[in-house]
């Protein structure tokens, strides 16, 4: 399989740098996330973005936003074939409701998984490797043709985030969080206003949610991302880095 680095080089997309991305925060400084969008996705950067959605918790309040601004909008979604029942059946339902028209999932290679996952449980001794093979390198496939990215990350989910900037320049193309600098109570705020659905496992306690085997409910005063990899020294899936073929 070739590396999606190297196919993504024989494509005329362009790069994005660091400064590029610093243009775009000061530009954007104040901007609504909604506002924000709008522009973006009927301006330069139309027809050269996706949105990458796990549709978890609380994305619908994203996926809401990018579809008012422009439904046809592609939204990528990477089934790791490890997803819980629920996310799958919300991710249809959602998909319906909010009119979105490009839908797309992309799934770990099977080869990949023959040569190193067969047994299905890397996740319990490796979980590094089976996020890269499961999910980073399905999303990179699903990047190819894109120039820039929308992300759902917001800064209060964990202490790694606190930081976040609305606009990132990751491996030569733009990655935008709109809902960087968003809180729970901004968030809440949006559901009921929009009258938005709520993922069914949020009423089991589940604050964010990922695969099945790797995440549990959120106790009382821990960050909203405690329950992702819970006992273990990893914090992030790895969507963020890149896919590393080594792993």
């Amino acid at each position: 399989m070739a590396e999606p680095a190297r196919l993504r080089d024989t494509l005329d997309l362009r790069l994005f740098t660091p400064a590029d991305a610093a243009a775009f925060e000061a530009r954007f400084a104040g901007v609504p996330a909604p506002a924000m969008l709008e522009e973006l996705l009927a301006g330069e950067l139309a027809g050269s973005i996706a949105a990458v959605s796990s549709f978890g918790a609380e994305s619908a309040v994203l996926l809401h936003m990018i579809a008012a601004a422009d439904p046809d909008v592609p939204v990528i979604f990477t089934n790791t074939q490890k997803m819980f029942g629920e996310t799958l059946a919300y991710r249809d339902a959602l998909a319906e409701q909010l009119g979105l028209t490009d839908l797309r999932v992309f799934r770990p290679d099977p080869r990949t998984l023959r040569q190193r996952d067969a047994t299905g449980i890397r996740w319990s001794y490796d979980p590094d490797g089976c996020c890269a093979i499961r999910k980073v390198e399905p999303l990179d496939r699903a990047l190819l043709g894109f120039s820039a990215w929308i992300s759902g990350r917001k800064g209060f989910q964990a202490g790694t985030r606190t930081a976040l900037p609305r606009f990132e320049a990751d491996a030569g193309r733009l990655k935008i969080n709109p809902l960087a600098d968003w809180d729970r109570a901004a968030l809440d705020a949006y559901f009921t206003a929009h009258d938005l659905p709520r993922h069914p496992l949020e009423a089991q306690g589940y604050a964010s949610i990922g695969c099945a085997p790797c995440t549990s409910p959120v106790r009382p005063g821990e960050d909203p991302r405690a329950g992702r990899w819970r006992g273990q020294d990893k914090v992030e899936c790895g969507i963020h880095k890149g896919w590393d073929p080594q792993i």
